[in-house]
């Protein structure tokens, strides 16, 4: 049983996607990314014969990304639970490849084409070309979840310079500098959200939000980033000469970034918290059928009292997170009653469920929790790469206080 059965009100369709993007995160996304884990140069998983291809193909055949929008019958708030259930479905199945396959026709870059009202962008950005390839590109070498604290006195600062900037020239806005290692999907992706500060005396707080194609001249990317975990979801750096662009491709410029932030934020946390509520999920649910098969003691571990116990407050943390971060998502995503700190608070507490909880399946699994023969070491590797990456839930959790 899973928090999902406590929503009592869902119904036979919901139910049914609910149950059939758990079978696609048991049967591709799973496997997938313990292949694409094992890969010992991270170059291997974006080339033309990886299966991390294959299984973003069978992605977009089931077409999980749109099950919670093309059925008008839904409410906007029965839409936002079911794309909580479907991010926290995948995240269960693999976090790395969950955060990867939302890129898929465009991700964020879609959602700003949508906003932009502009024709040329809905159409080519907008979401109907499954082969556009999205990323969101804010953290810099010189500069992380610093980019992120709009509340903080630093943000405004204009001592402090950014890595990349946009000048405006004429009609068109010139793109100079970098973004750093962390952008997730940019070796593969197709087009970016550029967010970076525009040239002028703001600091952070004078940004702006672009559409970037990723063909165009003076863009380079550098190599997939060798990390710790989440190793099926390739993140690299990109190099702006002299990067051309419309300014009509400017979405938001110095006097809405701040807004455009924000918003983002608490979207992107929202999203962050269901999705590593399921990775939470996979941890328990693999400790707790491995201590039903592994015998000491003459009897399974399970029937152990301190084995008990652990799981109980396992469960107990798993549960909590699942509904809480699904709660958040609804009403952020389904109604006009968001708040980034609700946003912060589900993504700081639901990452952190999740590396707890996946440290303490290590413990019960012992010394095969260690080995890579079983699952459970890359969810905690996974799991710990969450709780740095859309903002480190220290800075995040400071910016989420001021809110409150």
């Amino acid at each position: 049983m899973s928090s999902i059965d406590f929503e009592v009100d869902l119904g036979d369709t919901e139910r049914a996607i609910q149950e059939t993007v758990h079978r696609f995160a048991a049967e591709v996304m799973r496997p997938a990314g313990r292949e694409l884990d094992k890969m010992p140069d991270p170059q291997q998983t974006i080339e033309t014969d990886s299966i991390m291809w294959d299984a973003m193909a069978k992605f977009g055949e089931l077409g999980i990304d749109t099950l919670g929008t093309i059925d008008s019958e839904f409410t906007p708030a029965e839409n936002a639970r079911i794309q909580a259930i479907i991010c926290e479905e995948l995240g269960w199945g693999d976090a790395g490849l969950a955060l990867t396959m939302t890129t898929q026709g465009g991700g964020l870059v879609s959602w700003l084409a949508n906003m932009s009202g502009r024709e040329e962008l809905i159409k080519r950005y907008g979401g109907n070309n499954p082969k556009e390839i999205g990323c969101w590109a804010i953290t810099e070498p010189d500069h992380g979840s610093d980019t992120l604290a709009m509340n903080q006195p630093h943000f405004n600062d204009p001592s402090i310079k950014a890595n990349c900037i946009a000048t405006k020239d004429g009609d068109e806005y010139v793109i100079r500098g970098q973004k750093s290692s962390w952008v997730s999907a940019a070796p593969i992706a197709t087009v970016m959200a550029l967010y970076c500060t525009i040239d002028g005396n703001r600091g952070f707080e004078g940004g702006g939000v672009a559409i970037v194609p990723l063909d165009l001249p003076g863009i380079s990317k550098g190599k997939p980033l060798n990390k710790i975990g989440q190793r099926s979801m390739p993140q690299g750096e990109i190099f702006f000469d002299e990067v051309r662009i419309p300014a009509d491709y400017m979405i938001f410029d110095q006097e809405t970034y701040k807004t455009a932030l924000h918003g983002t934020l608490t979207l992107a946390n929202s999203w962050m918290g269901v999705t590593f509520a399921g990775v939470a999920r996979s941890a328990f649910d693999l400790a707790n059928q491995y201590s039903k098969e592994r015998i000491q003691g003459g009897k399974p571990i399970c029937e152990h009292q301190s084995v008990k116990l652990r799981l109980f407050d396992m469960y107990r943390k798993v549960e909590t997170a699942s509904t809480f971060a699904r709660k958040v998502s609804i009403v952020n995503n389904g109604t006009d009653q968001g708040k980034l700190h609700y946003a912060i608070a589900s993504k700081t507490y639901a990452t952190r469920v999740a590396f707890d909880v996946a440290s303490e399946a290590v413990q019960i699994f012992g010394g095969n929790g260690l080995s890579k023969e079983y699952p459970i070491e890359k969810i905690l590797r996974d799991a710990r790469a969450s709780m740095i990456e859309d903002g480190c839930n220290e800075v995040l959790s400071i910016v989420g206080a001021a809110d409150l």
